[in-house]
């Protein structure tokens, strides 16, 4: 495939095809690049950063997690821009930190800026400046709450001749992992706006692919797995479930014992934050003893939301199924749950304290599950909920896995059975 010239002040080398095919594309807003290691993802958010600096006003910015990485000496980024640019007279470097430029003025008009974001409020250290390319290394470092904000930053006057880009590379894994792999395309829809376009070792010639996998061939299969192969989709040692020991069904058990479990939260959602979720887990027990999570619901909001949402959905799910809220500790949970016993007067309510560590919790639901004895209906909760599973306990979040611990063990601990529902039932009624 020949390419055209993109002229790239200061660039080493020509673009590989993946790099020329990110460049090329002004559109959607949001492009992630790459998923394996050695697929000139550095390169590549360099070049798109440079593409429009010959224009007046051009402004862009990229970032790293921590100064450390974007200084380290060899591979960081502000080593290579002062080995693309620094010799050039026509570009000049203005703020400097450690003997590196932190800011680049160039003839046209254009700048370029390095910055950080160690600290989840670093992100309001750029309230003020407007950027028409922000990028970013190695996104699943970041917080999902720090990239929404600095998408307020990108931002352009009136008929100003330069497209608004939101560029980033990532290999798989990090703690942003989650967030990333639900935002962009990868192996599920994503978010309207973004693509995703994978480069692997193979796809960049000006690196020595051969002693370079080998290198990648001594790390731990899961490791090789993210970084050679770029797979998203691999989990980490230590994951307690494994997706496909949930079977999906299109139907409900006719006949079984409900319960629906909640963990509750209490914070809306609001741009640049990331708070806990409150979920609601219905799981059933057939006769047989096969356990059934017939739906789960999962939502953000204030303490009136929660409790209005809570009280809708036992009605909508029926006097015949109990509803179990986790008790936090102490005086608190106690008047906590003596207001649920009110507010859901004529169901079988009971609040039940949280003890033990999260991880120990689980390990009911992790063995049943593993023996195929744990399906799923299918419904739209379905992807979020497998997610969830598959990056617990490592997650940035873990309120559905706790809520069908939950569930799994008051179906199995003798505090709900027909003559509990029996009972209910008739003082609803």
């Amino acid at each position: 495939m020949t390419l055209p010239n993109l002229l790239l002040p200061g660039c080493a080398h020509r673009p590989t095809v993946k790099q020329w095919i990110a460049l090329a594309s002004y559109s959607p807003r949001e492009i992630l690049y790459g998923g394996a290691a050695g697929g000139g993802k550095s390169d590549f958010l360099l070049m798109a950063a440079l593409q429009f600096v010959d224009v007046p006003g051009y402004s862009a910015v990229i970032f790293r997690r921590t100064f450390p990485q974007l200084s380290a000496p060899e591979d960081g980024l502000l080593a290579r821009a002062q080995e693309w640019l620094g010799p050039d007279p026509e570009f000049e470097g203005l703020d400097t930190i450690s003997g590196y430029p932190t800011r680049w003025r160039f003839k046209g008009g254009g700048t370029l800026s390095f910055s950080h974001m160690q600290h989840e409020s670093d992100r309001f250290n750029h309230q003020g400046p407007s950027y028409q390319f922000i990028g970013y290394d190695e996104l699943t470092q970041f917080s999902e709450s720090q990239y929404r904000y600095l998408l307020s930053r990108l931002r352009r006057v009136e008929g100003f001749p330069v497209p608004l880009r939101v560029r980033a590379t990532s290999n798989p894994g990090g703690a942003g992992h989650d967030w990333v792999r639900e935002r962009f395309p990868i192996d599920a829809p994503g978010v309207d706006g973004c693509r995703y376009i994978p480069a692997k070792l193979g796809d960049n010639p000006h690196l020595d692919s051969a002693t370079y996998a080998k290198t990648l061939e001594q790390l731990h299969p899961y490791e090789r797995a993210q970084l050679l192969d770029g797979r998203w989709d691999v989990r980490p040692p230590g994951s307690r479930f494994q997706r496909e020991w949930f079977p999906v069904k299109d139907a409900r058990p006719a006949e079984g014992r409900r319960v629906r479990r909640w963990d509750l939260a209490a914070t809306a959602a609001r741009p640049g934050a990331d708070p806990d979720w409150t979920a609601g887990v219905l799981m059933a027990r057939t006769p047989e003893g096969a356990f059934v999570i017939e739906d789960v619901q999962r939502f953000r909001g204030s303490p009136g939301t929660v409790e209005s949402r809570v009280t809708q959905q036992a009605r909508i799910d029926g006097a015949e199924v109990a509803v179990r809220i986790e008790q936090e500790p102490g005086s608190s949970g106690k008047i906590a749950a003596h207001h649920w016993a009110k507010m859901l007067a004529g169901f079988d309510v009971r609040s039940v304290p949280s003890t033990g560590d999260k991880v120990v919790r689980s390990n009911p639901l992790a063995s049943q599950a593993e023996a195929g004895n744990v399906s799923l209906v299918r419904g739209v909760w379905l992807e979020d909920y497998l997610r969830e599973l598959e990056m617990f306990p490592g997650g940035s979040h873990d309120d559905q896995v706790d809520a069908s611990s939950g569930a799994l063990d008051d179906l199995t601990s003798g505090g709900i059975g027909p003559t509990e529902a029996l009972a209910a039932m008739e003082a609803y009624a």
